[in-house]
């Protein structure tokens, strides 16, 4: 639980009120996409909702999203209604004649739920991809797969030992490669990519070609939560491989904006990322994007709430004390709920939405 805060939310229900409330006070104009697989853990609709200020036919788009990963919408959240509420940043942005789209909990599910997945199990920053084409034989998660979900919990000291084993012959990079990458083998595993588009997916796009097509350029900031040192915000870049779209997003945040495919980032190479649907759905606009990660646990922890929290769903769904005990194991493991931590994650994540405004000014 969350302590009470006038920015971040304590639930999900919570979470949306407080959203469309500031969106609504800002003058904003208002959509919303409900989810069929409601209702969420204290009865709500569930729901992705769009906030957007600024000309219908800008030449300029700002994207702001929220919840890609469920629980880490808690972070999200408090951001965008600080954007909403207080500061310059967002009239920055529409005084650069931009227009301004805020899309709060693309996986409402997730987020309601206290899950990084979708109602589908399916990480949804893995699920952009053309599942036309079969899931590989040989996924290197399939070797991992038993270590990470074995038959007991807690987990026994055997288990430890393997998974010691495992990295010290194959290398910590491989192991993290293994387990993040997006595999589609293993339906009850971590960062299942699904072997269709999820409702979240089919939602962004539709969000994407109401809002973002036909305009010139699309600054795409999408805020996560998980990986590094608690409180830094590192800047990971969000687009396909791409030289030229790498180089216009570090012509708007700087040199320090990192890459899966330089290897330069706390990520390991993943596929079917989110800001690929950008690139379908906008083809004839420049990207410029970042995933914000903020850092909160050590590595090994974060790790440990996923597992525990896939053991339940798929070991022991009806337990509700022990689904009580995950949901809580993964709210700690994606928000830090320190002031300390707080304040530096507002504070930079108002400078990175200042950048893209910034931007635009200088090319106007």
């Amino acid at each position: 639980m969350i302590h009470p805060d006038p920015l971040f939310p304590g639930t999900f229900a919570q979470a949306r009120e407080r959203f469309l409330a500031a969106a609504a006070a800002r003058g904003a104009r208002l959509e919303h996409h409900v989810n069929p697989a409601g209702p969420g853990l204290q009865g709500e609709a569930l729901a992705a909702d769009v906030a957007v200020l600024g000309p219908h036919d800008a030449p300029a788009v700002v994207l702001l999203h929220s919840g890609t990963h469920g629980v880490e919408g808690y972070c999200g959240s408090g951001i965008q209604r600080a954007l909403l509420c207080e500061g310059p940043e967002l009239d920055d942005t529409l005084a650069a004649g931009a227009k301004v789209v805020l899309l709060h909990a693309i996986n409402p599910w997730g987020f309601s739920w206290c899950r990084r997945v979708t109602e589908d199990n399916v990480d949804l920053n893995r699920n952009f991809r053309d599942f036309r084409h079969p899931p590989p034989a040989d996924d290197p998660y399939d070797a991992v797969h038993a270590l990470l979900l074995p038959p007991e919990w807690p987990w026994s000291e055997a288990n430890r030992a393997q998974i010691a084993d495992h990295i010290a012959r194959h290398g910590a990079e491989r192991w993290q490669h293994a387990i993040t990458h997006g595999q589609r083998s293993q339906p009850d595993g971590l960062f299942h990519a699904g072997n269709a588009p999820t409702w979240s997916n089919a939602t962004m796009r539709a969000v994407l070609r109401r809002h973002v097509r036909g305009a010139r350029t699309l600054h795409w900031i999408d805020i996560h939560t998980g990986l590094g040192p608690s409180g830094h915000g590192e800047l990971i870049y969000a687009g396909r491989d791409d030289p030229a779209d790498l180089a216009r997003t570090r012509d708007c945040w700087g040199a320090r904006v990192t890459s899966v495919f330089e290897g330069s980032s706390v990520s390991a190479l993943i596929d079917g990322q989110i800001g690929l649907s950008a690139y379908d759905e906008c083809p004839d606009t420049a990207f410029a994007g970042v995933a914000l990660e903020f850092g909160t646990r050590p590595l090994e922890e974060v790790l440990g709430a996923l597992r525990f929290d896939h053991w339940v769903a798929s070991r022991a769904p009806a337990d509700s004390a022990l689904r009580a005990r995950a949901r809580e194991a993964m709210l700690a493991a994606f928000f830090t709920d320190t002031d300390a931590w707080k304040t530096a994650v507002l504070g930079q994540a108002r400078e990175v939405f200042g950048r893209a405004a910034a931007a635009l000014q200088r090319s106007r």
